[in-house]
């Protein structure tokens, strides 16, 4: 992976930050896109004295404020004269519906409106740098998702696991439209389930978000992050899938995603209406 520059959001902790770590390991050159400036900051020197990689970058980038992450885009696009990995890895569950600065749905906006808008403000930049790669990470729960395009906002009703299978879905819808969009670029784009991961993701919810998540992460149930990541750091490093996109993996391996997520009019209109959202 040297001369390979590789940005990651949501690096700070987890799945993100061993992602960063993998990769530094390898050589690269490593953005490390962080809600926290001082957590990023925590992360850049962990994975420096772990690997002795300095070439690290700390780029503050909050999905629940789009105005950082189209700035995020413009430091990528100053620092460095190439991208060749895009990480879409930042996201969350809430057990209450919330809203953004943005005046949106937080769980739709965190975990697929923003990682649009970056790999979108990002793409010339790939194209022009390929070979090059696009990961987002999905779940399994995408399996449990159904996309209401009149109430992408989940302003009739709002249940917190179903709001975060929707927003999963949209991971694999996006992943699968971006790549028939970036087709003859050498550009790929895949996306993926990185299993049940020992974590504080969903934590910080509500008590009985944060049972529930705990109860799934337990051993043998949950994966160490370290593990989790191997996945997204295969998809990201791998030689051997060089060419391989539009597709869903789970442990390495190719695995066939839900009906839904294989609409291909759900594909389009999906993208559609993100960009309406982004520009109103």
């Amino acid at each position: 992976m040297k001369g390979r520059v590789c940005a990651i959001t949501g690096a700070s902790a987890g799945l993100g930050y061993e992602t960063a770590l993998a990769l530094a390991r390898r050589g690269a050159t490593v953005a490390l896109l962080c809600r926290s400036e001082q957590r990023g900051g925590q992360a850049q020197d962990r994975i420096a004295a772990q690997t002795g990689n300095t070439d690290l970058h700390v780029v503050h980038c909050d999905h629940a404020n789009l105005d950082t992450v189209r700035a995020a885009a413009a430091t990528l696009r100053a620092r460095f004269d190439a991208l060749h990995v895009l990480v879409n890895n930042a996201g969350l569950m809430l057990g209450q519906r919330r809203i953004t600065v943005d005046e949106l749905e937080e769980t739709f906006q965190v975990n697929h409106l923003a990682g649009f808008l970056l790999t979108d403000l990002l793409r010339e930049r790939l194209i022009a740098s390929a070979p090059a790669r696009v990961i987002t990470v999905s779940s399994a729960a995408h399996r449990a998702g159904a996309l209401d395009f009149d109430d992408l906002q989940s302003l009739r009703l709002y249940d917190g696991w179903s709001v975060y299978a929707r927003s999963k879905l949209a991971n694999v819808l996006f992943t699968y439209e971006l790549a028939r969009r970036l087709q003859g670029t050498a550009v790929t784009a895949n996306t993926l389930h990185p299993g049940i991961v020992r974590s504080r993701f969903g934590h910080d919810n509500g008590r009985a978000t944060r049972a529930f998540m705990t109860l799934t992460q337990l051993p043998p149930l949950g994966a160490s992050p370290r593990r989790g990541a191997r996945t997204q750091v295969w998809l990201a490093s791998a030689p051997e899938i060089a060419a391989v996109s539009g597709r869903y993996f789970v442990r390495c391996r190719s695995r066939r995603s839900s009906r839904a997520s294989r609409d291909a009019v759900a594909q389009r209109r999906l993208w559609e209406s993100s960009e309406a959202l982004l520009a109103a």
